[in-house]
């Protein structure tokens, strides 16, 4: 699949560099923007202040489906959204999942020696669903679907529970599943 992040960092970065690690043809854009058109999906991993500066500098957007892993740090949701995914979605006209806004990009070097794969929570629209599932995978992580795009507020929100026990009990991985499968 080619792939490309807007965003070099931490984030996308390192999911770069797992997804090469799986087989998958990487392209890494920053803030000089770029042409996406030949992407299969694209990952957005910028700061949540900078969606719109980021998506204005990128050509091709609208066919490939948009992966945000972006967050509320110092970042309101834009009026008449209810989500940072949605705003995604509007700018772009792509189907978009929130993903990969819940995890600790510092600890992507530990995925091959979990005893079980870690989960990765996502909201998706239908048509970025199954490419998200995909990607979810080939980094590392099982992908656990919390339904449309419709809940990608809550997953945003939630970054702050997520960072209360960061900073109580350091960085971490999770595990979500049916009682059946644990």
């Amino acid at each position: 699949m080619k792939i490309v992040t807007l965003g070099r960092g931490n984030i996308g970065g390192g999911l770069g560099e797992l997804w090469r690690a799986a087989g998958h043809e990487v392209t890494e854009l920053g803030r000089e923007g770029g042409d996406v058109s030949v992407a299969d999906a694209v990952l957005l991993a910028v700061p949540g202040t900078s969606i719109g500066d980021a998506l204005g500098k990128v050509e091709g957007l609208g066919g490939a489906p948009v992966l945000d892993a972006t967050n509320l740090i110092n970042a309101d949701v834009p009026d008449g959204h209810a989500s940072l995914a949605e705003y995604v979605k509007a700018l772009t006209g792509a189907p978009v999942a929130k993903v990969f806004n819940l995890n600790f990009a510092r600890l992507y070097g530990e995925l091959g020696s979990t005893r079980v794969r870690p989960s990765q929570v996502f909201a998706a629209d239908d048509g970025a669903r199954a490419v998200t599932e995909q990607l979810v995978r080939d980094a590392g992580y099982d992908p656990v679907y919390a339904g449309g795009l419709e809940n990608a507020a809550a997953l945003e929100r939630a970054l702050g529970l997520f960072f209360a026990v960061a900073q109580n009990s350091g960085p971490f991985f999770y595990r979500l599943g049916a009682a059946a499968d644990l």
